[in-house]
């Protein structure tokens, strides 16, 4: 499990560049260390959905991987980004995390209640499973990865 596991080693945007790596068959990015600061809506800060930028990074790689022209795949990636962006907004009347979980995560004390409160398997966890089972048809990819919380790799 990553997201679910009781260690907590993962967060939104970790959990959701890992298995959309794993199911889009992008192995060999950067895998979770390049977006461990972007959970909390970036370092804790609130601002955009960890769900988000670990899907903007996988659109990133995707892009790369389909289109050799760079520009061709950095605009690629961005209207993948943008299109992932709108239908989250849609689905969830917001992109920033502190309105998504309703608390300011950049307290030591606000987070630990957050996490003991189990607030983040239930909201966090909609918000995860939506933007990787969505972010295929919009990359324009197909998922092979189970859900996002469901899976094995640690």
């Amino acid at each position: 499990m990553l997201f679910l596991d009781h260690a907590n080693l993962f967060g939104c945007a970790e959990t959701t560049l890992m298995t959309l790596e794993s199911g889009l068959g992008l192995e060999g990015g950067p895998g979770p260390s390049a977006v461990m600061a972007l959970n909390g809506g970036v370092a804790y800060s609130g601002e955009i959905c960890g769900a988000l930028t670990g899907a903007a990074v996988a659109a990133g790689l995707m892009a790369s991987a389909v289109e050799p022209d760079h520009a061709a795949a950095k605009q690629r990636a961005r209207e993948a980004a943008a299109r992932m962006i709108e239908e989250f907004r849609q689905e969830f009347g917001a992109v920033r995390c502190r309105d998504l979980v309703g608390c300011d995560l950049s307290s030591r004390e606000a987070h630990e209640a957050f996490i003991s409160g189990g607030q983040w398997k239930t909201v966090c966890m909609r918000q995860i499973e939506f933007t990787v089972s969505r972010f295929p048809a919009i990359a324009g990819g197909q998922p092979q990865a189970p859900a996002a919380g469901s899976e094995d790799r640690p």
